[in-house]
C-alpha cells in the first residue's frame, strides 16, 4: 500500500508514520516526503492541489491527513449522519473539501481515485501522544470541559506535559514524539476508544487498504 502524509509539522509526521504502521499491522510505502502545512487555514487552502498532484502525478493509493481540532467544534456522532455537515467542524470540511475535489476526476494510475484517511487530534496531537500515561486527558474530557466553561487543562500545558518546555526544539519534539508512539503501538484499543478523531483515521486507513488490494 502507497501512502502520502499531508500533516502540520515534521514531528507530527514522524508519529503518523509511526500510528499508520501499526493500524495496517504492516509496512506501507509513502510516497515522497511528507506534504506539510503551517497551520489549520493553510491545510483546508493546499488540501485541493495536494489531492490533484497525489492523483494525477503519483500512484499512491491514499492521503493521510491529520491536523489539530484546536479550538473548533469536535466531530460527534451526529455529524456521522447522512447529508449532515458542521461547517466549523474540521472533519466535516475535510471530508467535504476530498469530496468536492474528486467527484469529477478520471481514472489515473490504475485506480479511480486517491483514497481519503482524516483524522483529528482534540485539540492537539499532543493529547494522543499522553494516551495511556495520562488519564485526565481524553476528547470526552476536552468537551465536558468546553461544555461547563471549565477546561482541566489547555493546548500550551499538554504540550508542557509532552516536551517538559513551552519551548522544544524541533528534534527535542520528535524525539518525545517518537518515545510516546512507539509505547502507544502495541495496543491502539485505548487511543482509538479516548480519541474518536484518531479511530476515525483508524477507520478510514483499514477500509483504504480494502479498497486498495
Amino acid at each position: 500500500m502507497k501512502l502520502a502524509v499531508l500533516s502540520e509539522s515534521p514531528a507530527d509526521e514522524t508519529a503518523l508514520r509511526v500510528l499508520v504502521e501499526a493500524v495496517l499491522k504492516e509496512r506501507p510505502a509513502f510516497v515522497g516526503p511528507g506534504l506539510r502545512a503551517r497551520g489549520w487555514p493553510n491545510v483546508a487552502q493546499l488540501l485541493p492541489a495536494v489531492i490533484r498532484h497525489l492523483h494525477f502525478n503519483t500512484d499512491a493509493d491514499a492521503l493521510v491527513v491529520v491536523v489539530d481540532a484546536d479550538d473548533s467544534i469536535v466531530h460527534t456522532a451526529e455529524h456521522e449522519e447522512p447529508g449532515y455537515f458542521h461547517p466549523q467542524c474540521r472533519m466535516c470540511q475535510l471530508r467535504a473539501v476530498y469530496r468536492r475535489t474528486v467527484k469529477k476526476f478520471p481514472p489515473s494510475h490504475g485506480r479511480e481515485r486517491i483514497l481519503r484517511v482524516v483524522g483529528v487530534a482534540v485539540p492537539a496531537i499532543e493529547a494522543w501522544y499522553l494516551c495511556g500515561r495520562d488519564h485526565s486527558v481524553s476528547e470526552a474530557a476536552w468537551i465536558a470541559g468546553e461544555e461547563s466553561g471549565r477546561r482541566i487543562y489547555s493546548r500550551p500545558e499538554l504540550k508542557w506535559r509532552v516536551y517538559a518546555t513551552d519551548r522544544p526544539t524541533l528534534a527535542h519534539e520528535i524525539a518525545c514524539a517518537l518515545r510516546e508512539v512507539e509505547r502507544l503501538r502495541r495496543d491502539l484499543r485505548r487511543l482509538e476508544h479516548d480519541f474518536p478523531g484518531f479511530a476515525a483515521l483508524a477507520t478510514d486507513l483499514r477500509a483504504a487498504r480494502i479498497a486498495a488490494r
